[in-house]
């Protein structure tokens, strides 16, 4: 059985779950999970992301006991055990079964690299430190702070 997460990977993944669920409220644009929820997207690849968001646009993918398809935005937070396979094998089969966008939270750098995709698979189109900011077009509107996301 895997150790769970630390204390900060958890207060990490509520900072995150707080800021979306807020957002979500005042925009009914999609539903957020958390793991352990599964999430196949063949049938030899099932995964818990910590958090994944499914728009309105592809719940046709949400069944009662998972998600059946690629999500619009998974997020991983990393741990020093899987860190290598959230950045590699993961990274890329995400990419490869239709995922939109990939945020890789790191809590020791207190950094969030961003995926899209559509844009490139290999490299995140961005990454931003604690004292930064990003948007996403997943949520307009919506701005990240990346202190909110590290805060404990």
């Amino acid at each position: 059985m895997s150790p769970s997460p630390n204390r900060y990977h958890q207060d990490i993944i509520g900072n995150l779950a707080f800021l979306l669920r807020r957002y979500l409220e005042s925009h009914a644009c999609g539903r957020l999970y958390f793991a352990p929820f599964d999430v196949f997207l063949t049938d030899l690849n099932v995964y818990q992301p910590d958090l994944v968001f499914i728009s309105n646009e592809r719940s046709g993918i949400l069944k009662d006991d998972n998600v059946e398809g690629a999500p619009d935005l998974v997020i991983e937070v990393l741990s020093p055990r899987t860190a290598k396979y959230d950045r590699g094998v993961k990274r890329d089969i995400y990419a490869r079964t239709g995922v939109e966008e990939l945020w890789i939270v790191d809590p020791e750098l207190k950094t969030v690299q961003v995926f899209r995709f559509a844009e490139s698979a290999d490299a995140p189109v961005a990454t931003y430190s604690i004292k930064q900011k990003f948007a996403s077009p997943i949520f307009p509107g919506l701005t990240v702070s990346c202190a909110e996301v590290f805060r404990q």
